[in-house]
């Protein structure tokens, strides 16, 4: 009688956006050689073994019916999804062929555009080979903002350009703020770090304009109003001052600029103007801060902050960040393991992404584009040649990219030559003239970060790659041979590239945004050699590229329940907390942190609100991440359809009820939603979830049909949260 072959498990991690970045083992059958079992590796202590409901069916997307399998050539209008196959050597030829006759014409090759970001984590798959490419060829630089830009510069301002701290220590934590963080959603296993933490006592809050999951299994929800959240920081500071809730010695000590905050917030932000800005009642405001000012003497530990990017999707969202940024050094939470506030962990790994990217490539003058304006730079709206050719990887930005409309009307352009290299017909491949097949997780190799935890990780390919589908690194390399570009610029083998980016370890501009991602653009990080080094032999310490390749994940040489700031030192210019910014200050602005309210807002555009009365937000379907799973039925499913949460008060207005199909507008034009009645959100907000395909949708559009290509106050990030709408039925 024949036995089947047992199963072999391979080791890898989730590549998706998020800051779990999870270790995994997929089962893979040896006759077949189809993985057949996905789950959660239990050798890494931080992720512990589970995985999210999205990648928990990770097989569904892998063997998707409409996976691409071979390269694909347009045969109909953009838009109609009419292709025929082509052979991988022709659609290398027609590209290349295309790139060089942009490049040689008056235009040059900055009429060249890639847009990518975050559809897959990995070091090498998300920025290796592909920017020595568009780095040699002279393309147009992408500033890659559109998610973490702003939450980086306002926290770069308060922190330095270097602050961390261990995730892992939340355990100790004993006052947990949520602010503007689903952490149930999209940081689930630092959501199960807080609730060992409530099991030994925490409290847990959650500052959120909507109702979230993580909300509504918090211990306190504070609905605050979209964009407010600086304004609410300001107010919490004004008491924690009044009160005497502030560590003088800890200012005194490792801050900058005390007295001068605590006469700001003290003659410009009481409690009763906050109140009035950010829609919280005073009560709760002063509560708020008496408990988070005493939450050593209330709750027997420190006070923990977990920002996250929600709240800097707006005009004032850098300065946002940057105040909330100065909580935990007026009340003194950094002094313990568990105290203090998180945006990103990215900053820890000294990955030598100078090597991988090669910036010295790009010419002198090369322009950038801003890739949240991408309907603007296809619709002939930035300085610089037109727009000629784009290619779009790791990314669905007909979809994703704000103003909708104006983007697809970009990709309609008959002028415009587009590439598209993704597992899917996308709403974005739907537009393209080639479309190149793209491999899965499970079927290339990489090297992980995180910018949620302090494990660093190795993905190894589970099974071949499905159909023709390659990997970026190999298309660049396909590409860069037929363009004619230096054969060493791109004969490295992934593993090669990887080995040299880890042992290397210099400390990068890749790794100095929040979500481990940035802009195409930094400068280089002013770390000294010696610096360099040091950091090198400090958190690689201990771990070799051949340990990860064989025993899997491994922790940072970080201290358990590690305080970064405990005797301050902070990664600023003055080496303390700079609750008084000398950057800012030598640039010429306010040094000093304050309220900027988002670009449309009720109380300061009347005339505009009087014709879209409601803030609108968006975040995304806890079902998807970003654009990415949507085609995957059972998550679709799961998901429903578009629906858009409205209040009580503002549905009664507009005779609307639940289940009504409504229709949600403003001046830059209009998506169709379910609309769902109740109290997760206050008056005057409405709720709509994303980030749906267009095709899944009634009427062709989704939600960033409506947002805006304005930009954040600093870092130059997307407002997808800065929106005011009006919503209306729409009747059989």
């Amino acid at each position: 009688m024949m036995h089947p072959l047992p199963t072999v498990p391979i080791r890898g991690a989730c590549p998706h956006d998020c800051p779990d970045t999870c270790s995994w083992i997929v089962s893979v059958d040896p006759a077949t050689g189809r993985a057949v079992r996905l789950q959660g590796d239990t050798a890494n202590p931080f992720t512990a073994g589970f995985l999210c409901q999205k990648v928990a069916n990770y097989l569904d997307r892998v063997y998707h019916p409409e996976r691409l399998t071979t390269p694909l050539r347009r045969t109909g209008p953009k838009g109609s999804g009419q292709f025929e196959p082509m052979s991988w050597p022709d659609a290398i030829a027609a590209i290349a062929e295309q790139f060089k006759t942009i490049a040689n014409s008056a235009d040059g090759p900055q009429a060249i555009l890639p847009y990518s970001y975050a559809g897959t984590m990995g070091l090498l798959q998300y920025g290796s080979l592909d920017r020595r490419f568009f780095h040699r060829l002279g393309a147009s630089l992408l500033d890659r903002t559109i998610c973490a830009t702003a939450g980086a510069a306002g926290c770069d301002i308060t922190l330095g350009t270097r602050a961390m701290i261990d995730p892992a220590a939340v355990a100790r934590s004993r006052f947990i703020v949520n602010w503007g963080s689903n952490t149930k959603v999209t940081n689930s296993h630092l959501w199960a770090i807080m609730h060992r933490a409530r099991a030994d006592g925490a409290k847990i809050v959650t500052i959120d304009p909507h109702r979230s999951r993580t909300a509504e299994n918090s211990d306190w929800w504070l609905p605050v109003r979209p964009g407010t959240d600086a304004a609410l920081a300001l107010g919490v500071l004004h008491i924690l001052f009044r009160e005497g809730l502030e560590d003088r010695a800890y200012l005194n000590d490792f801050c900058l600029g005390a007295d001068d905050l605590q006469k700001r917030v003290g003659a410009e932000y009481p409690p009763e103007r906050v109140s009035h800005i950010t829609g919280l009642p005073v009560a709760d405001i002063e509560r708020f801060a008496n408990e988070y000012g005493r939450a050593q003497e209330l709750f027997g530990g420190p006070a923990f902050i977990r920002l996250n990017y929600g709240m800097q999707r707006h005009g004032g969202g850098a300065m946002a960040v940057r105040t909330v940024c100065c909580l935990p050094a007026v009340t003194g939470d950094w002094r313990h393991p568990g105290g203090g506030a998180m945006l990103s962990t990215s900053k820890l790994f000294p990955f030598d992404d100078v090597f991988l990217t090669r910036p010295d490539l790009i010419a002198l003058g090369t322009r950038t584009v801003n890739m949240t304006r991408l309907a603007d730079a296809l619709n002939g709206d930035v300085e610089g040649p037109p727009v000629r050719a784009l290619y779009v990887y790791n990314s669905n930005p007909a979809a994703v990219a704000p103003d909708q409309s104006r983007v697809l009307a970009g990709l309609r352009r008959e002028d415009l030559f587009t590439v598209v290299h993704d597992l899917f017909l996308t709403d974005t491949a739907t537009y393209a003239d080639i479309v190149l097949p793209a491999t899965s997780q499970f079927e290339h190799f990489d090297i992980h970060n995180s910018y949620g935890h302090l494990y660093v990780q190795v993905n190894h390919p589970a099974i071949a790659p499905l159909g023709e589908a390659k990997p970026n690194t190999q298309v660049f390399r396909l590409l860069a041979n037929a363009m004619g570009f230096e054969k060493e610029l791109f004969a490295m083998s992934d593993e090669e590239l990887a080995r040299r980016a880890f042992e290397g370890g210099e400390v990068s501009p890749a790794n100095s945004s929040g979500s481990g991602v940035t802009s195409q653009t930094s400068p280089p990080n002013p770390l000294s050699e010696a610096e360099r080094g040091n950091q090198k032999q400090g958190r690689f310490s201990g771990i070799t590229f051949d340990s990860l390749m064989t025993d899997g994940a491994q922790r940072l040489n970080v201290p358990e329940n590690w305080a970064p700031f405990a005797a301050g030192n902070f990664p600023t210019p003055s080496g303390k907390c700079e609750l008084y910014s000398l950057g800012e200050a030598a640039a010429g602005r306010d040094p000093l942190p304050h309220y900027i309210p988002p670009h449309e807002d009720p109380q300061t555009k009347p005339e505009l609100a009087a014709k879209f009365p409601l803030q609108m937000i968006t975040p995304p379907s806890p079902s998807f991440l970003n654009s990415s799973f949507v085609n995957v039925d059972v998550l679709r499913k799961k998901a429903g359809e578009p629906r858009i949460e409205i209040s009580a008060h503002d549905a009664a207005v507009r005779t609307l009820a639940t289940g009504d199909t409504v229709r949600v507008f403003n001046d830059r034009g209009s998506f169709r939603a379910k609309a769902i009645v109740g109290d997760s959100v206050k008056p005057g907000v409405v709720v709509a979830y994303g980030i749906w395909w267009n095709r899944y949708t009634d009427g062709g559009a989704n939600c960033n049909a409506i947002t805006s290509t304005a930009l954040t106050d600093q870092g130059r990030g997307a407002t997808f949260f800065d929106n005011l709408v009006e919503v209306e039925p729409l009747r059989a």
